[in-house]
């Protein structure tokens, strides 16, 4: 199976992040949201990325975000070790919604909609580990339920990853395997 070069670039920063957590060594600033791994700006309200650092959601924070979505597993190889406890102590609300990478399914969509249409007047940073999962799900959430066109949708997606395997029939709302 040939890679895109997006999926590649993904993959590679997915392993800088891993680095960063092991060795503590820093290789980008943590004062842009724009340095944040795999960060779209996808509107005025919602913004998404791969795994921020403690440093990075002080900025989040600071550029007004008041929720935070995540959609990796608690157990991800770069995840924070408490999320959660980090994002109460800086006052953002926290959602955690984990996806089995290798089995989205219709009910995580549906729990995915049904918290966004909680904070709905909430500027959101929705992230998992590699913005590989959230840009999927922001991706339907944009053309099924905001029925905005597809195109600028897809263009994001696709700016992080080709999506294959289960993610192909997910995309298409299919019903679970």
């Amino acid at each position: 199976m040939a890679v895109s070069r997006s999926t590649g670039r993904t993959v590679w920063g997915y392993l800088v992040s891993l680095a960063h957590k092991y060795t503590g060594h820093r290789w980008v600033s943590a004062r842009e949201l724009s340095d944040i791994y795999n960060y779209r700006r996808i509107d005025e309200r919602i913004s998404t990325s791969g795994q921020p650092t403690v440093a990075q959601f002080d900025s989040i924070r600071d550029a007004g975000f008041t929720s935070v979505v995540n959609l990796a597993p608690a157990g991800a190889e770069n995840a924070l070790p408490d999320e959660a406890g980090v994002l109460r102590g800086l006052g953002l609300q926290y959602v955690h919604l984990p996806v089995d990478f290798a089995r989205p399914t219709q009910a995580d969509f549906r729990r995915f909609v049904e918290a966004l249409g909680a904070l709905e007047s909430e500027k959101i940073w929705i992230h998992c580990a590699a913005n590989m999962r959230v840009s999927a799900f922001v991706f339907r959430y944009r053309t099924e339920i905001l029925d905005q066109d597809p195109g600028p949708a897809r263009a994001d997606l696709e700016a992080i990853w080709e999506p294959f395997g289960a993610w192909k029939p997910f995309l298409a709302g299919h019903p679970d395997a």
